[in-house]
């Protein structure tokens, strides 16, 4: 029923229809002049952390820290501390879309697997104009979420699945490649690539129902009676520590020093069914509805060799990641469509919308037809929220309309 449905919404799309999209969008680019072109001609390289949520930053368990590598690169990066995944039903997939796109998922299903085939504009064919080769890293099968067909659709030059790894029942756990040799066998490939290169990379073992070896449990579980909640620490510890081997690796390979690097959250790993432990985690109470959308923030470092660390507070998303690397690159598509805006620009857009209708802002968390006030989550009155529940609901719509409809396709038609 839906797919026939989007398949007319393709049918009955017009030029028409995209052109109105354009005018409804606020295509104004929202730039930090300081920072255009700083990384100008580098190797962008993008790692995905699996289901891993911010609030393991900087805790510790039993005085030791969950997360000791992304803490110290917390303060040899730019850190972004409200900053939240807006993934779907598609989960990881959701995230590449997000990144690469600057659109929302959609409502239902993930576009990986519903529309592939249709027309994007999406990062690896703008940095193609700008000479940069692209290819992404994922140890597992090539098909899973469809990505094969979806990356050559979005301009991927190569992929590298599981096919070119050596991978045995010693590496592997759960979904495939553990992250350590993951890292470590991808990085012959990376400095094969032409240069510069755009790499994405996914990662793997940080994966629902969080298992892994006891030898390469470097934390204790967490105290609880809820499985889930307690070995997600020692599954974050491991991929902390996998990501802390592949930088070493990145400055004995010569790479570290021509290349940006970027490292985010893909979307929650505890979800709503596990409140109570939650909140034993957190010493909260009980985890409220303001609590569980604080709980979507997902980490963000983008990592620049030779500037200094700094803390970036403002409200963001994964749809905003897009024109901040882009600019951040020197590379200008102003006939680019995209609801994200730089993360550095004074004029950045501090709304940043999940994809269930709930939004953040700088003063506020909307969700459950519910206004809180930030930081506190205590309600407000709903009119403090009003001027920002129609631009957040359009946004979707938009979003929608374009996927559906395909009305890219119109664009690239000029």
């Amino acid at each position: 029923m839906l797919q026939s449905k989007s398949s007319m919404q393709k049918a009955l799309a017009s030029n028409l229809d995209a052109e109105e999209i354009l005018h409804k969008l606020n295509k104004k680019n929202a730039n930090n002049p300081e920072l255009y072109g700083i990384a100008k001609g580098k190797n962008l390289i993008v790692i995905s952390l699996e289901s891993t949520q911010n609030f393991v930053l900087n805790y510790e368990i039993n005085g030791e820290e969950v997360t000791p590598f992304l803490n110290e690169l917390a303060r040899s990066s730019y850190y972004f501390s409200d900053f939240y995944h807006q993934t779907g039903q598609g989960k990881t997939s959701d995230s590449e879309f997000l990144l690469d796109n600057s659109l929302y998922p959609l409502p239902r299903g993930a576009v990986f697997q519903t529309h592939p085939l249709n027309e994007y504009n999406a990062m690896p064919e703008i940095l193609k104009t700008n000479g940069y080769y692209s290819a992404v890293f994922h140890g597992n099968n090539k098909s899973f979420w469809n990505r094969d067909v979806m990356y050559k659709t979005m301009g991927y030059d190569q992929f590298f699945s599981e096919e070119y790894y050596k991978i045995t029942d010693e590496n592997t756990i759960n979904y495939g490649l553990k992250d350590i040799p993951f890292f470590h066998q991808s990085i012959p490939y990376l400095k094969d690539l032409p240069q510069p290169f755009y790499a994405r990379m996914i990662t793997l073992t940080n994966h629902h129902p969080y298992l892994i070896n006891e030898e390469e449990q470097w934390i204790e579980p967490y105290p609880v009676d809820d499985g889930t909640v307690s070995r997600y620490f020692t599954t974050v510890r491991y991929a902390d520590e996998a990501l802390r081997q592949f930088f070493n690796d990145l400055k004995t390979s010569g790479l570290y020093e021509n290349s940006i690097v970027v490292v985010y959250g893909d979307h929650y790993g505890i979800s709503e069914r596990h409140q109570e432990a939650m909140a034993d985690v957190l010493g909260k109470a009980s985890i409220t509805a303001y609590n569980q959308v604080e709980l979507q923030q997902v980490p963000l470092f983008i990592h620049i060799p030779g500037k200094k660390g700094k803390v970036v507070e403002t409200v963001g998303g994964q749809i905003d990641l897009k024109p901040t690397l882009l600019h951040l690159l020197g590379i200008e598509a102003k006939d680019d469509v995209h609801f994200g805006t730089d993360l550095f620009s004074k004029d950045h857009n501090e709304l940043t919308v999940l994809r269930n209708g709930s939004f953040i802002t700088k003063d506020f968390i909307y969700t459950s037809e519910t206004c809180y006030i930030k930081p506190f989550g205590a309600p407000v009155d709903p009119k403090k929220c009003e001027p920002y529940m129609e631009k957040a609901k359009e946004e979707l719509d938009q979003s929608d309309q374009i996927i559906y409809g395909d009305l890219l396709r119109f664009l690239k038609q000029k």
